[in-house]
Formats: C-alpha cells, structure tokens, sequence
C-alpha cells in the first residue's frame, strides 16, 4: 500500500467484493509435477475501488507474461489513468493495447506501460478511446472467455476487428504474435505516448530498415505517473523492434500539444487532450520524428488467419543496448519455443519450493504467491551489465545484477525475508544496487521507496536499514560493507525520533523507527561498532515514550511532549497519529521488543485476551477493516506474536484461517494490493509453516503449514544444506493445531527455528491435531 509520507483517513468499507469464484482460463494440470503451470495471473488482476468497497482496491496486479525478476513485462492495458498502477482491471470490457512494462501491486497512481501495442484493422485511429466510449478509439471490446493467462504468456481474442493477441517475454524483451483476419488494411501501431498514471513526454522514432524500427520515450514528473509526478520519476525507455512483414506503408501520428499545456495525469485525461491526440496529424511515410505525442504504424494486407509478429527490446540506458537485449535473447521468429522457455525459467525459480499435499487450489494459491514475489525487484541493467546510475550516467556492473523497484515500507516484512532464504543472491543485488544509488546519486543514504532511481519519499521509516541487517545477519555480505553501515548511519541520521524520543503527530513514524533503529543496532553489534550498538538499542525504546498508561495504549503528542486530544473511537479511529492504519493495528509494531511491549500493555493474559478480540472482530472475507486488516502492511506480523507470548496454537489457528480467508484462486483472491510481492510473500511463508516477527534477529516462527510436506532448495553458494523439509503429519483442513515436533528426528519442544538451522538443511516433522497442542512449544 502506497501514500506520500501523510496519514489517510481510509474511506469505511461501503460493499464487499462479491466472490467471482470462475473458472479463469489459465493452463493449469492438477496432477501435474510442473510448478509453473499451476501459475494464475489473474489472481489479483483488479484495481477496481467499487468492487473492494474500500479506497484502495484490490491485487492491482497484471496477467501478462514476465520472467523472475526480468526487467520486461508484456501484458494488456485496460486504464491509463486514475489509481489503477498495473494498468488492466479484469472488470473493464476493452483493451487499449499490449505494453512492455508495467508495476505489479501498487497503488499510488503506477507507471510505466510503455510501448504500447495495438494490432487494428480499418481506418487509422490515433487515440485510443475510453473505458466508457471506446469506439471513439483503437481500443477494443475482447471476449473475456477467450482469455488466457501462464507463467511467460497470455493471449486474448480482441472481438472488434477479430483478431487474436499472444505475447511472451524474455528477460529485457518480448514477442507478440498476431492472428488477423483478411483484410486489406491490417495494422499494427504503437502509441510512444502511452505511459501508466500520465504520459511519456517526448518521444523519437526511427525506421532503421524494412523489418526493424527503434526510438525512446522520455518520462519525467510533468507527464505524471509514480505518484503523479510527486514520486520523481525520471526515466527513458529505449527500444528497439522488428517485424517478421515488411515495412512498405508505414508512417507516424503526432499530436499537437501546445507548449503551455500542463501533461499529468488529469491533464492528459481531459476532453481537449483527446480531441488534441484524435486529430493527431498522421505522416505517411515519415522515417524519422521526435515530439510531443508520437505514434508509429505499420499497415499491410493480411489473409485469413495470417500470423503477424513483432519482437523489441528495451533497455534504461540506450538504443544499443536495447538492439544487444532483443539480439541475445530472441534470435529468431519462433513463438513457441519462446514461450516453452520463458515456461521453463518458471519451473526452475518456483522449484526452490515443492509442495505436496493440499488440494490444486491450495498449489494454484502458493506457486501463484511465488510467482507475484519473482517480480521485483527487477534486473535495471542489460545483457552486457550496463545501466543507468543515480547522476543519470551509465555504469558497468561488477559482480552483481543492477535492479530497481524497492517498495521497501511493504516487503522488508516479509518479501525480503523469503527471499533470503529462496534466493539470496538477489538480496544481495538488490543492497549493492541500493548502496550504488546512494553513492552515484551523492545523497548517501537508503531510499525507502526506490522507483528507477527516483528517491520517491514515498510511506515512513527506514525500510532498507531493515534489508540490510537482515540480510547481514544472515550472511549476505558481499557488497561494500563499509559504505553499507556509513549510509544506513546516514540514513538513521536524517529519518529519526530525534532527541525528542518520537515523532511529534506520530504513532507509525514513532514505533517503525524505534524498529529500525534496533535494526542498526544490531548490525553495529556484528560489525563490533559497540558505542553505535549501544546508542541504537538505547533508542529501539523510544516507543515507550508515547505509551499513554491511562488509555492503555499508544497514542501521539505534539511538538511539546502533549498528549493529543483522544478522539471518541479511541484506538480504532483511522489516520489517528497512524499512517494506512488506526492505533489498535499500528500499536502492535514493536516487534524488537515483545517482552517489553507486553509489559506496557498489562503482561501475557491480557495481550492474549486483546489479540483474541482484535482477531475475532474481523470479517469472515478479511476484507479492509478496523481490526486485523490482512490487506494491508502494518499488521502482518502480529499472528505470531502469540508465539512470543506463549500460546502458540493462536498462531496456528489464526495463520490457517487468514491463508483460508484472505487468498483465493480468484480475480479477488488477495483482499489488498500486493504491494511489490508483500502479500503474496506472507502467504509463501505463512503456508510453509514459518514467518519472521521481527526481520534482523533470524528466528521464525513456526506455524500451522497449508500442505503435508513442504521441501526448500537451497543455495549453494550461502547455505550449508542442500534442502529443509517441513513434513505435517496427519495434516488436513480440521487437523490445525501442532502437538508435537521432531528437528532432524530428535523431539523438538520450541515454537520457532533460526535461520541457522533452515540454511544447515534437515527435516522439521510436525504431528498435527484437531486441537490445539497443550505443551509444544510454550
């Protein structure tokens, strides 16, 4: 979930989103041995604020085809505008074009969808139309049956032309493969405009020979996007694209838009701005153009059924690189065998986890989880390493793979902690690219949410001083270590409590900095900076200082040490002194120091009996709500604080019915954004049997796991052991509840692991029951 750095009062839940439980047409074999073909896409495929009830809609993720972590996504847009940040909602009935890049799971307005391609028939139409008229545009009314989604590929039947679109995708590009009817005015266009949330605002083409095109499109805050341009987004998409037909008609549109016109996104949403782009003029045979608002097209006689193809690389850094990406990785015209190898890539990264056990469902959910995790962060860099650096020059990589894409307040809770265990290496990418911005762009500390470079300020906290010392802790170290702690000091330096012991207005700011600041405590501990160490641990207790013991809870002060003035629902008052959040689910955030928060709050029983409540007072859907509210970040450690206090069948119970209640292998089977990988991670390691409380300290908790037998791969180059198994016996929807455990066949009485003892390999046996356990693991 995604804000600029204010608290929002959330609007209050107005409607459920009713379940669409269909059947989507997705490649799926239930009985099938292959991880990638239980992958649906379309989970989470909508933005839709009406359907969720609630302000902040549902998945916002996209079906279309992508590779782990690859910098390329191919996938339909249905919406430019609004918040809808992966640009497709499942409930729109026409499809604007197939873009190359595109965000999954933010809110916050989104960006990219760039280099948008629509294949058309008929009369040349240079705007693209509206969800509501749509026939004023090139887009296209689809048959929502025809519609299909798997790991690396989708296809749809566009119905206003009848024409059929496929697409895959290699790591830095993508193939579209068009099935057109006869006709004598067949076209594939391309609109370099087009970009999520806004608008590109200067873009070049260029047809380099008979097959081939290549250009770039410039998108900077005027034209909107990440946060409608209050995320300082400043990139260039480069291209470079070929045809398997000729190029003979071919020209380009460009639209007049005068100098004194502002271009985000209402702007470019507004009825002048589409007359404007509608009566582009279109230039017939132009090779060569740079403007404002440009779009290229190709036209051709087709045959019935005739297939027509296209192929492009991208690159950040320039047209070369783009031409070295697409050259290297998409050799030739054959479709398929794309595809079958994008499929195969899949199948090695969702691998890392084996499932057996549970119903086709229950896999659909978790590999489509694992699959959400491998989008970001994603490679920044080319085939030959170079990339653009924070001072806007390019760079060389040297031992690491540059990504970009950090949506760090969401995933230090669970997303990087997965990956530390499923793929450290890129962990250990994702610190040197951090630490690399934070040199290159001189400003020497962490961004918490880093989008292409831009230090978008966007949520609160120290989100990559989290990263890092877990990571550290773990053993992912290499990466300039020194420069690692001088920019998490920075970082701690600039964003703080201050001498004042919290944040003034602030109940989220207060706690999640008390959080990181222990986070850097620990890592001064493991580097033996003992003064740093101790300063830190001294100031993890800054939440103490805004515990009101009247109220019994916390609660924000003003700049003179003040109390503010409680309001009449108390703690479940949204936006009080809380960011995304009310008191009572911000209030559990001081996962460093369990024992202590416990105390505060009147010891064991009583937090008991109070996460009981906070629990059995949310809807049976899980949708947004005032107590625990699954759909959003801030409360997704607190099932496993009943471990800590020592009733660690609640964990159990309440783990098992939020993987039961909060994801569905639906359009709406996440009930909140996925927010960069977050809330499919938590399911990832919640339906494993495991989850941190507090990333930075290795323990994790062990929970009710979803499936019989869970076995992880791991990394030879950071782990010891080849594989940890975690084997449920006697595991079903009713037997929840752990009554006994055995650790490398020996009886094991703790309700956590550490780390050690995953990445040493071995087999955690679990005996499961229909209620709750009275002695393991208390």
């Amino acid at each position: 979930m995604c804000i600029y750095i204010e608290s929002v009062i959330l609007a209050p839940m107005k409607k459920v989103y009713s379940a669409i439980v269909l059947l989507l047409s997705y490649s799926i074999n239930a009985n099938a041995q292959d991880a990638a073909s239980y992958v649906n896409p379309f989970i989470g495929a909508s933005t839709s604020t009406d359907a969720a009830g609630s302000y902040h809609g549902l998945g916002k993720t996209f079906p279309g085809a992508a590779t782990p972590f690859g910098m390329v996504q191919v996938s339909p847009n249905t919406i430019t505008g609004g918040d809808n940040g992966s640009g497709y909602s499942y409930e729109h009935t026409s499809i604007e074009g197939f873009a190359f890049t595109q965000m999954s799971g933010v809110g916050w307005y989104g960006d990219l969808g760039n280099l948008l391609v629509m294949p058309t028939t008929g009369p040349l139409k240079t705007f693209a139309g509206t969800i509501k008229k749509p026939e004023n545009g090139y887009r296209s009314f689809y048959d929502k049956k025809s519609e299909k989604a798997s790991a690396g590929y989708y296809s749809v039947q566009l119905t206003d032309n009848n024409i059929k679109a496929e697409m895959t995708a290699a790591p830095h590009s993508g193939m579209l493969r068009f099935t057109f009817p006869a006709n004598n005015q067949s076209r594939i266009q391309i609109d370099l405009a087009r970009r999520v949330g806004g608008t590109s605002v200067k873009q070049y083409i260029k047809v380099v020979n008979d097959h081939t095109i290549e250009g770039w499109m410039q998108c900077t805050p005027d034209g909107g996007g990440w946060g409608n341009g209050d995320g300082k987004p400043n990139y260039t998409v480069y291209f470079y694209a070929q045809f398997d037909k000729p190029l003979k008609e071919y020209g380009v549109w460009s639209a007049d838009i005068p100098d004194d016109w502002k271009r985000k996104r209402d702007d470019v949403e507004s009825d002048r701005y589409h007359e404007r782009v509608a009566n582009a003029a279109v230039l017939k045979g132009v090779g060569e153009k740079e403007g404002k608002h440009l779009g290229f097209y190709t036209e051709f006689a087709t045959a019935k059924n005739e297939q027509v193809q296209m192929k492009a690389g991208i690159s950040f850094c320039s047209i070369e690189g783009a031409k070295k990406n697409l050259e290297a990785e998409i050799k030739d015209w054959n479709f398929d065998a794309l595809r079958k190898k994008t499929h195969e890539h899949w199948n090695t990264a969702l691998g890392k986890i084996k499932v057996e056990g549970g119903t086709a469902e229950e896999k659909s959910i978790f590999y489509t989880a694992m699959y959400h995790t491998m989008i970001d962060p994603r490679a920044y860099a080319d085939v030959d390493g170079k990339y653009v650096g924070g001072d806007g020059k390019v760079y060389d990589t040297k031992g690491f793979t540059k990504r970009t894409i950090f949506s760090g307040w969401d995933v230090f809770r669970s997303q990087m902690p997965l990956q530390t265990i499923i793929n450290p290496a890129m962990v250990n990418d994702l610190l040197n690219s951090l630490i690399t911005l934070a040199d290159q762009s001189g400003k020497q500390y962490y961004e918490r949410w880093e989008f292409l470079n831009a230090y978008s300020g966007c949520m609160i906290g120290n989100p990559a001083v989290s990263v890092l010392a877990d990571a550290y802790a773990k053993g992912i170290r290499n990466y300039d270590v020194g420069k690692s702690y001088q920019y998490a000091l920075n970082t701690a330096a600039k964003f703080d409590n201050g001498e004042k012991g919290y944040t003034p207005g602030g109940i989220s700011e207060t706690l999640e900095y008390a959080y990181f600041d222990w986070c850097l405590s620990q890592l001064a501990k493991e580097l033996n900076k003992q003064d740093d160490a101790a300063k830190y641990l001294a100031k993890s207790f800054d939440y103490k200082n805004i515990f009101d013991k009247e109220k019994g809870w916390f609660r924000p002060k003003d700049e003179n040490g003040n109390w503010q003035k409680w309001p009449q629902e108390g703690r479940l008052t949204q936006g009080y002194g809380c960011v995304e959040s009310n008191p009572y689910q911000q209030g559990w955030f001081v996962p460093q120091d369990i024992d202590g928060m416990t105390a505060l709050m009147g010891g064991r029983e009583k937090v008991k009996e109070d996460l009981v409540s906070f629990f059995e007072h949310v809807p049976k859907n899980m949708m947004w709500n005032d107590y625990y509210n699954h759909a959003n970040e801030p409360v997704h450690h607190v099932p496993f604080i009943f471990n800590k206090i020592g009733y660690p069948s609640l964990t159990q119970k309440w783990t098992r019915t939020i993987c039961s209640a909060a994801y569905h292998n639906s359009v709406e089977g996440l009930v909140g954004n996925e927010d960069v990988g977050q809330m499919s991670a938590w399911y990832v390691l919640a339906a494993s049997g495991l989850h941190p409380v507090c990333p930075g300290d290795n323990r994790y908790e062990i929970t009710s796991p979803v499936f019989k037998k869970v076995t992880i791969r791991l990394d030879k180059q950071y782990h010891t052991g080849k594989q940890f198994t975690i084997v449920a016996q006697n595991n079903s929807a009713e037997n929840i509840y752990i009554q006994s455990a055995k650790l490398n066949g020996k009886p094991y009485n703790k309700c956590y692991l550490m780390h050690s003892d995953i990445i040493a390999g071995g087999v955690l046996e679990l005996q499961m029951g229909k209620e709750p356990g009275t002695t393991w693991g208390k």
